[in-house]
């Protein structure tokens, strides 16, 4: 099976991969594993560390049509669809936001139907979809109604997905991510950066500013379970979507100040004294407009993993990283 990634050189991007190699194998459309013969990393940056004669590493824009048109044939059985300019740079560059997060999008589910085979589409959504006036809980099917850039490039997204899937050019789902946490390596450009940092730098011995108040409610989701759900999620039987392609994942509704109780609980009080408060209401207004609590039944019904608390992925992070606790 050749399978696809877009944004392979990112972080989730080379996770997935090396979850994808290590299990050797992927469930068809026909719900039998196949072998994984041919893994393409699509990025603007090549993806290193990976030796494995399966991987092609390939550098290009992805809203280059001709880029896209060169990695997916007829022999391209799924593809994960990660690429994406974040929240906060999309609202500081609207037309790269754009180009990317949409243009880019609809580009590669042209030369999905330009080939004719129906290949599996796995597009990573974002709670950013919603916004404004919400109720308490959020459903599957509750409105869209983004209140940034990002939020609205990636609604449109999903919707075209949901039709090139009703028209039968590809088989699609959408699986709208929680905010990761806690991600490795270094602070970027989402409004979100925050929900790692405040773990992240203070386990590392470094100051971590956190811009929103203590209040603030954020649906997260670690790493691990993230890449289990793109997994599930694309091996997901057609027949049990539906006509309903899109999922919100399961994921854990936790307070700023619940997640450093739980990095208190967990590293102890001398770590927690590295965060910083520092409010910027440019971050409070992107991240006050996502909502915090789900509604996630019909995800866990098919088999998509969530969290069980935040202090277990505070310490999933640490094993994973091989960092001492504090």
């Amino acid at each position: 099976m050749k399978v696809l990634i877009t944004g392979g050189a990112g972080f989730l991007g080379q996770r997935l991969a090396r979850e994808l190699l290590a299990r050797g194998t992927l469930k068809g459309a026909d719900g039998v594993s196949q072998p994984l013969t041919e893994l393409v990393l699509l990025d603007v940056v090549a993806a290193s560390g990976f030796s494995d004669s399966r991987v092609r590493v390939e550098v290009g824009d992805i809203a280059e049509r001709s880029v896209l048109e060169g990695l997916i044939d007829a022999e391209t059985s799924a593809i994960f669809h990660l690429a994406a300019i974040v929240s906060g740079q999309a609202e500081a560059d609207f037309d790269l936001g754009m180009r990317i997060n949409l243009d880019a999008s609809r580009l590669l589910l042209e030369a999905c139907r330009v080939r004719g085979h129906r290949p599996r589409v796995l597009f990573t959504s974002s709670v950013a979809v919603y916004g404004g006036q919400m109720p308490d809980v959020v459903r599957d099917d509750t409105a869209l109604n983004p209140q940034s850039s990002y939020g609205t490039q990636k609604a449109i997204a999903e919707l075209l997905l949901n039709d090139y899937t009703r028209r039968g050019f590809v088989d699609g789902r959408v699986l709208r991510l929680p905010t990761i946490s806690v991600r490795p390596g270094k602070p970027n450009a989402a409004a979100s950066s925050f929900a790692s940092g405040i773990i992240r730098e203070p386990l590392n011995g470094e100051t971590a500013i956190c811009p929103v108040a203590g209040s603030t409610r954020l649906w997260l989701l670690s790493p691990r379970k993230a890449i289990a759900c793109l997994i599930a999620g694309l091996e997901l039987d057609a027949a049990a979507l539906g006509n309903q392609r899109v999922l919100n994942l399961p994921g854990i509704s936790v307070s700023v100040d619940e997640m450093v109780a739980a990095l208190r609980e967990v590293a102890g009080e001398a770590v927690v004294k590295r965060i910083d408060w520092q409010a910027d209401p440019r971050i409070e207004k992107i991240v006050g407009s996502w909502p915090g609590r789900w509604d996630t039944r019909r995800a866990e019904q098919l088999g998509l993993p969530g969290e069980t608390s935040f202090a277990d992925v505070i310490r999933s992070y640490i094993e994973d990283e091989h960092l001492p606790p504090g």
